[in-house]
């Protein structure tokens, strides 16, 4: 049972899913990882045509010198209002602000610069399996203080 927790709070698995993890790992936590995010990627995979008509406008700035705007999309506000939603569209302006990327696929390219054992695309996927809605980073505006 406390592995299943661990697990949990690493992954953001449900139970059943921590559990089957754990089974199939023979109760290996990092092949367990493995697995669970092997599912996500799969549930993102199944949920990408699905249309996305809510979300957030989230905006950053830095030091008063230098301002994002992301804007990032799911399927329903309820999923829009969730903190871990909140939370990536937070990560995803923080990652616009140090990184400056031209446009959205060289974004979900990126290194994570938080972990560079990360992909802002696998922040995305991740948090697609956990809430089992489909979420797009759709469009992003980069300010610097005297800048063009």
């Amino acid at each position: 049972m406390e592995k299943i927790k661990q697990l949990r709070e690493k992954t953001g698995a449900g139970v059943m899913d921590a559990k089957k993890a754990l089974e199939e790992s023979g109760g290996d936590m990092k092949k367990a990882e493995e697995i669970i995010a092997a599912k996500g990627i799969v549930k993102a995979e199944k949920k990408a045509d699905r249309e996305v008509k809510s979300g957030l406008v989230y905006g950053y700035t830095h030091q008063g010198r230098v301002g994002v705007l992301v804007e990032v999309s799911c399927e329903t506000d309820f999923v829009a209002k969730n903190p871990e939603f909140e939370a990536l569209c937070k990560e995803v302006a923080l990652q616009v602000a140090s990184m400056e990327p031209k446009d959205v696929e060289e974004l979900l390219e990126q290194d994570y610069i938080r972990d560079g054992g990360k992909k802002i695309k696998d922040l995305v996927t991740n948090l697609i399996g956990k809430i089992g809605e489909n979420i797009q980073v759709r469009r992003f505006v980069r300010f610097e203080l005297g800048g063009e």
